[in-house]
């Protein structure tokens, strides 16, 4: 499996949505075109993941965690496909 600065990618995914790892064009510059695919690829399977768990209908805490996931990961895949729309690539 391809990774990114010696981690798998679902590790690096992972440290986006947790908020330790921000994903920005500096970021994705020295990363190959592929890599960034499945990059791609791999934040939807996480974020139909998280959608997946039992929602924590009583904990705002938990609520607020859970969105604010949601949230990182989202932002990542629009820089990611705004940095690919800059260099004239697609997502396939």
């Amino acid at each position: 499996m391809k990774g990114i600065r010696g981690k798998s990618l679902k590790a690096i995914i992972w440290d986006i949505a947790e908020g330790y790892v921000t994903v920005n064009p500096l970021f994705l510059k020295p990363i190959d075109l592929d890599t960034i695919r499945d990059l791609y690829k791999e934040i939807q399977k996480i974020q139909t993941e998280i959608r997946g768990e039992k929602f924590p209908y009583n904990d705002v805490q938990a609520i607020r965690i859970r969105n604010m996931r949601l949230q990182r990961l989202n932002s990542a895949q629009i820089i990611i496909r705004n940095f690919l729309r800059e260099r004239r690539y697609m997502i396939v």
